[in-house]
């Protein structure tokens, strides 16, 4: 049985190919595909494996963006973050998902439902269409892409983190770190452009380095002359400030009015 798999973060790609092959022996990972571009350009030149197992936020775009630019009739399983209303949609286009962290035995489930399956593959055959317009749906309502925790390495661990639990996401020397309320540190494998739009309500982008989450923010104050400096409830040593300009959007987010 050939298996693709489709994930952007590199060590969550490696746990997941490490899983595939504990749960399922008989399976040849036949390719590990890191973004939207790279999985459509394979699978134009290459024929199609038995089985993908695909993240659903690339780095490039959604993966659905691949299969509606091809032509996609085998089974795929998410391995997913998302809240509920993603997992309804896959249930009603009858796709198997893994809720992220996963293991061992959410793989195994998965490939046990792929051969409960195999004889009908052509009635179960992913309606992408289904899950984008759900997608869209809940656009609508604010909750697009809307996810509970952020992802995080940590001794060669990967580990849900709360987004109510994060006081700041930051980058120092080029990589991206979040800082939650009770002091520690952990380095994310996603850029404040990917973060920023988890959730606008309870995080805003005070500048190309800092992103703050409302219940951090203890009171802003003036900084030199076209800077307001954000003070924060929580022990944290670089200074963030935002400037003049952005000044009355953050107050009118500070404060929750809507546009």
């Amino acid at each position: 049985m050939k298996v693709v798999v489709i994930e952007d973060e590199l060590l969550m790609a490696e746990d997941l190919v490490d899983a595939i092959r504990q749960a399922a022996p008989q399976a040849e990972v036949v390719a590990v595909l890191h973004s939207v571009k790279e999985a459509i350009q394979y699978f134009k030149n290459n024929s199609m494996p038995h089985i993908i197992f695909s993240d659903i936020q690339l780095g490039d775009g959604l993966s659905f963006d691949i299969f509606t630019a091809i032509d996609i009739k085998i089974p795929v399983v998410f391995c997913t973050a998302f809240d509920d209303y993603a997992i309804k949609a896959f249930n009603a286009s009858g796709i198997h998902y893994v809720l992220k962290p996963f293991n061992v035995q959410k793989i195994r489930e998965a490939f046990d439902k792929y051969h409960t399956l195999q004889s009908s593959f052509s009635t179960v055959t992913p309606s992408f269409e289904e899950i984008i317009a759900a997608l869209q749906l809940n656009t609508l309502n604010g909750n697009n892409r809307k996810v509970a925790s952020v992802l995080v390495y940590y001794q060669n661990k990967i580990i849900p983190i709360k987004l109510q639990d994060i006081a700041l996401f930051y980058i120092k020397n080029e990589t991206t770190h979040l800082f939650t309320f009770d002091h520690k540190t952990y380095v994310v494998n996603k850029t404040l452009d990917e973060l920023q739009q988890y959730d606008e309500e309870l995080f805003y982008r005070a500048n190309r380095q800092f992103i703050v989450s409302r219940h951090a923010i203890k009171e802003a104050s003036n900084y030199m002359a076209r800077k307001i400096s954000i003070v924060l409830n929580v022990s944290f040593e670089e200074t963030i400030t935002i400037s003049k300009e952005k000044a009355t959007p953050f107050f009118e987010w500070l404060m929750g009015v809507e546009e």
